[in-house]
């Protein structure tokens, strides 16, 4: 790992000889606008593609960032090793920006490593680099699912119709449930919901999955400015509480990605309802939802091939061997 200065600023060999190279800083949330720029300016379909996902989890990753002649460039360490995000620029650039990073990783002693890549740069990477060979794998718990809003909206045909009883199960158990969209005046609410979520499975899943402590301290970083992220969420209130709320954002022109679905388990379909009415009340525009990938997890895999994904989104690692 290297070191840095007081302001974060990554600290490099040759940086005081007069070396040119990428001056990575931490994340900030001031960064969203610089950001929002770049992950915008073209058709992306990695979830991780997104400010507010990558706002939310840059503390475990370390994630830094640079914006160096209109590319922007970002990575994160991992287990001691740097690894680079596929930098933000017109294909026209990427050989530039590709041989600006293996100069600072050799510079550093380290490996050029890339992690998250779509698949574009990931063939282009392969076949048409022009200063050495990576070998490319993808990783199947990093797939994002992707369904067609309509369908999670409607939860119509025979695939998805256990999913349709468990939302009438839900509604007739629970006839007066009210959806509300996520804002200031229930934010609160959403918070007593996720500390009692997080209570319950603190003893229980944080052991095989560190993440969920994480995962908790951005969701409450969003809701300290909520308006800022500008981000759509939606809840669900049953007798004066909230049992369940979710929120995302516009990924590209036709996508939404969910960052976050939080429900009382034993609130029978309260899941399933906060699925199918954020989808519904919030994204009516969108012709797909990214609802990012399952980790590994036995549990989130099934529930979430449950849903019978239109398309996964393959994400692609790669390793520089000369």
């Amino acid at each position: 790992m290297g070191a840095y200065d007081r302001s974060g600023s990554e600290l490099l060999p040759g940086k005081d000889r007069g070396m040119k190279i990428i001056e990575f800083r931490l994340l900030t949330k001031e960064d969203k606008t610089r950001c929002q720029a770049y992950l915008l300016r073209d058709y992306r379909l990695n979830s991780h593609l997104s400010f507010t996902n990558l706002y939310m989890w840059r503390e475990p990753y370390h994630l830094m960032l640079a914006e160096e002649d209109g590319i922007l460039y970002m990575k994160v360490t991992w287990q001691g090793a740097d690894i680079a995000f596929q930098p933000m620029a017109p294909q026209e650039r990427w050989q530039e920006a590709v041989d600006a990073l293996k100069a600072q990783f050799d510079a550093a002693g380290q490996e050029l490593r890339f992690m998250g890549l779509e698949e574009p740069f990931a063939d282009w990477l392969k076949e048409g680099y022009a200063g050495g060979k990576f070998v490319l794998e993808a990783n199947r718990d990093e797939e994002d699912y992707v369904y067609l809003a309509e369908k999670l909206r409607t939860l119509s045909g025979r695939k998805l119709h256990a999913k349709k009883n468990h939302l009438n199960a839900f509604h007739k158990l629970y006839p007066l449930a009210v959806y509300e969209e996520i804002s200031e005046e229930n934010i609160a609410d959403c918070r007593r919901e996720l500390d009692a979520w997080y209570k319950e499975r603190i003893h229980t899943t944080e052991r095989k999955n560190p993440f969920i402590g994480y995962e908790r301290k951005g969701i409450l970083e969003v809701f300290e400015d909520y308006a800022y992220f500008d981000l759509r969420g939606g809840a669900i209130r049953v007798d004066g509480r909230i049992v369940a709320f979710s929120f995302g954002e516009r990924l590209n022109r036709d996508t939404a990605v969910i960052h976050v679905v939080k429900a009382d388990p034993n609130v029978r379909g309260a899941f399933t309802a906060i699925n199918q009415s954020f989808v519904e009340h919030a994204w009516q525009d969108m012709t797909y939802i990214n609802r990012e990938e399952d980790m590994g997890l036995p549990g989130l895999r099934h529930a979430k091939e449950s849903y019978k994904p239109e398309k996964m989104i393959v994400k692609y690692t790669a390793r520089y061997i000369g």
